[in-house]
């Protein structure tokens, strides 16, 4: 398991409300068996040359910068699987979709909130300089870029299971992989003789 203390790197702005899970991963790419590889698809239909995803500034960027209502739309895993695996590490933006922000949770994606206005101001500071160093605190929750510091807003048990790496599921059972040998030992319906 892995704690997620601080998410430090080069922004991207994604500047709209209402981008829905369709606009991020479009429903032709949801046929793949695992989610390798889906980082290139995202936003797929709006990438058209001028789209922030395309151009080389932002390139290696990991923290997006979106406005209002983020990841509306179906509860589809392969949109926060498609930002993640194209090198997203945590989003910050107005708001977003209450299912999505638990898509993002289950996958060690931090989605933190913030006023509209600091929202903006971060965007455009990312449009004007596109490598513009941003670091997230999600211990203070406060997002530092340049000389500002804007605090953001992260519910409280989303925020904990990053600090103490209780997201990762999978890690929790590898790490008590010998507690639950143990106890399958001791079912009777698991015993074949």
């Amino acid at each position: 398991m892995s704690s997620i203390t601080n998410i430090a790197g080069q922004g991207i702005p994604l500047i709209g409300n209402d981008i829905d899970t369709d606009r991020i991963i479009p429903a032709r790419f949801l046929r793949c068996i695992t989610f390798d590889g889906l980082g290139e698809y995202v936003f797929a239909d709006d990438r058209n040359g001028s789209h922030s995803f395309d151009n080389p500034a932002f390139a290696g960027a990991n923290i997006l910068v979106v406005n209002r209502n983020f990841g509306c739309g179906s509860s589809r895993e392969h949109a926060p699987q498609a930002i993640a695996r194209w090198g997203i590490k945590a989003i910050i933006g107005e708001s977003f979709a209450e299912i999505f922000i638990g898509n993002c949770a289950a996958i060690g994606l931090p989605c933190l909130t913030a006023n509209t206005e600091a929202v903006e101001a971060l965007q455009n500071r990312l449009l004007r300089n596109p490598a513009t160093q941003i670091s997230v605190d999600i211990e203070s929750l406060d997002i530092h870029y340049d000389d500002i510091v804007v605090h953001g807003n992260l519910d409280h048990g989303p925020r904990q299971t990053f600090l103490t790496g209780t997201w990762d599921a999978c890690g929790q059972l590898l790490a008590q992989k010998s507690a639950i040998q143990a106890t399958a030992a001791k079912l009777p319906y698991l015993q074949f003789g």
